[in-house]
């Protein structure tokens, strides 16, 4: 059985704060929905620093630290771009965690080579940066809710 975005955002919390870990994250098609759950368990600001919602392209490039080649080559909705919003916001926000997220959710938008649905997050720590590419379906809500779930158990993992 899952763990709802609840349990997992207090776990999230519940985790980062006992090891004295500083955690942020920076958002596109989720529109600050992480930050939201990670919020609304008390307590978080012994550990949640804030967010950064980059809906567009000239916020990730500006704030974030996206390179622009990377935004012209292959686009906001790729892994590259999904690493650099992490690593970029980690850097920012001085932080020991950071996660990210950039897609389509819908429901226009989509192409054959980047469907709506198609989401990549990012994950940078203290020692590493990773990517992970994901495919939800259902209409734009679910693929947002989807997303956030992914992503706190991201952030979740990384802190064991």
């Amino acid at each position: 059985m899952e763990k709802t975005i609840e349990s997992t955002a207090e776990s999230v919390i519940a985790r980062a704060t006992s090891k004295g870990y500083r955690l942020t994250c920076a958002e596109s098609c989720t529109g600050g929905l992480v930050a939201g759950a990670l919020t609304a368990v008390a307590g978080a600001s012994a550990c949640f620093l804030g967010g950064v919602v980059s809906y567009d392209n000239r916020i990730k490039n500006r704030i974030l630290g996206v390179p622009e080649e990377t935004l012209n080559r292959v686009g906001a909705v790729s892994s590259e771009c999904a690493a650099a919003m992490a690593e970029g916001v980690r850097r920012l926000m001085q932080a020991d965690f950071a996660v990210s997220i950039t897609g389509i959710a819908g429901p226009g938008g989509g192409t054959p080579d980047k469907p709506v649905g198609l989401v990549h997050f990012g994950l940078a720590t203290p020692t590493r940066t990773e990517t992970f590419k994901r495919i939800f379906s259902g209409d734009r809500a679910a693929v947002r809710q989807q997303a956030v779930a992914f992503a706190l158990t991201l952030l979740n993992d990384a802190l064991l």
